[in-house]
């Protein structure tokens, strides 16, 4: 009830600015201000972002003194079809200090006897099966998981995540200052060319790791994604480990963790690979559930993020203007019907401007696009120019209708706890 009420009086206040914003100022120079933020938000990113480069660039690695027992942990549930490549794959990494548990979730497959004789071979790997009656979720799976952990540091990796031999000595040295309590790799879409969903999967975490490293950059929030998360164990003890309450853990845990005054730093150059979903439907539930975990943590965290003594104010001016990404869709939405209402009716109005406003922001988001393939992906230039044009199509048809209607879900509706699991091993992964 707590979500409903703070969420309908955002609602009801956005609604209320734009009435009165469009009846007693000129937008002409709302367009002006809006526009001009966001080139000078974009501008201070790229600037830190080249810094920090330049940065890393001069200043030699020393190698570090701090070598962690990491506990990898993999939750499972129903995942026959890929869980024993998996491990093998995670078996080759270049660390010697690692145990690797395996948590079954109540599958209702050959997991559980593929994991106890994967255990049996290997001496990393331990197990856990869950009761079938244990409480579900996977942040409920990973703090069942951590009791029996020996790690300094935990790895989540989900069921079918793939890494390079390095991954955790490159991820270690950005764990190891004290104010550091977790680091996220970048994520990459190993199946981009299995169809044209996967392709806008995959460009799609392009831009969000163009978004992470300028959030790295002026240390600001960055956020987990649950797969290829390296925490250390002091920040979770902190923070009372994963939120079983929650839909979406790692988001759920960033928030906390910044609360708690805990920095997280992304590593851009170490990736860990993922299949993205094939179908409409899987993709939808899927990010339906992001969409809610990620408003739903902000309005429970609202007054937290507001009033907290240890969060840094980059981190809490970085939170508040990334919770606008979930209001501009409904803002944009609501804007062009109240003036298309106005033109119909032959009434003043301004939807010329509105359009105007859309179209610099469309434009604006194209650029940030464009630098991010250059930046992250191995397209040619023709490749480039079509993904901006598709990309941006899919974000705007795809995303802004899930926003609208979670936005409206959240209101109206009881709270629900579907995690929406996604099916692995269905992927060509060749391509």
């Amino acid at each position: 009830m707590k979500e409903r009420i703070e969420l309908l009086l955002i609602i009801v206040g956005l609604l209320a600015f734009l009435f009165v914003f469009q009846n007693y100022f000129d937008s002409f120079w709302a367009i002006i201000f809006l526009v001009s933020f966001m080139i000078t938000y974009m501008l201070i990113s790229y600037c830190f972002i080249k810094v920090q480069r330049r940065k890393a660039r001069r200043i030699p690695d020393i190698p570090s003194e701090y070598k962690p027992f990491v506990s990898i942990l993999i939750p499972c549930h129903n995942e026959e079809a890929v869980i024993e490549k998996t491990v093998e794959n995670i078996s080759e990494v270049d660390w010697d200090k690692y145990e690797i548990i395996l948590i079954d979730d109540r599958s209702t497959d050959l997991t559980p006897e593929i994991i106890k004789n994967i255990s049996e071979k290997n001496e990393k790997v331990k197990y856990l099966i869950r009761e079938k009656d244990a409480y579900p979720g996977k942040s409920a799976v990973l703090n069942d998981a951590v009791k029996i952990a020996k790690g300094e540091a935990i790895l989540v990796f989900d069921a079918d995540a793939k890494i390079k031999p390095d991954f955790i000595s490159k991820m270690v040295p950005k764990l190891e200052p004290v104010d550091v309590g977790a680091v996220q790799s970048r994520k990459v879409i190993i199946n981009a060319k299995q169809n044209f969903l996967t392709k806008c999967q995959y460009e799609e975490y392009i831009i969000d790791t163009h978004m992470q490293v300028g959030r790295d950059a002026v240390r600001g929030a960055v956020e987990l994604r649950g797969n290829g998360e390296l925490i250390k164990r002091r920040a979770l003890e902190d923070i009372g480990y994963w939120n079983n309450e929650t839909i979406t853990d790692d988001l759920d845990m960033s928030t906390r963790m910044h609360i708690k005054g805990w920095d997280i730093r992304y590593c851009a150059d170490v990736i860990v690979y993922e299949e993205g979903v094939l179908t409409y439907s899987a993709l939808i539930k899927q990010r339906r559930r992001w969409v809610e975990g990620s408003i739903r943590r902000y309005l429970e965290y609202m007054w937290d993020i507001l009033l907290s003594k240890d969060m840094s104010f980059r981190v809490t001016a970085d939170l508040i203007s990334y919770i606008t990404e979930f209001l501009l869709p409904f803002w944009v939405v609501s804007e062009i019907l109240i003036q298309a209402f106005r033109y119909v009716k032959g009434a003043q109005n301004t939807i010329l401007s509105s359009i105007i406003v859309v179209a610099a922001m469309a434009v604006l988001f194209g650029g940030m696009l464009f630098y991010s393939l250059r930046k992250y992906s191995d397209y040619n230039f023709k490749q480039k120019i079509v993904s901006l044009f598709t990309t941006t199509a899919y974000l705007i048809v795809f995303w802004s209708p899930i926003v609208m209607v979670i936005i409206l879900k959240i209101i109206f509706t009881p709270k629900t706890m579907d995690w929406g699991k996604t099916v692995h091993g269905v992927s060509n992964t060749n391509g």
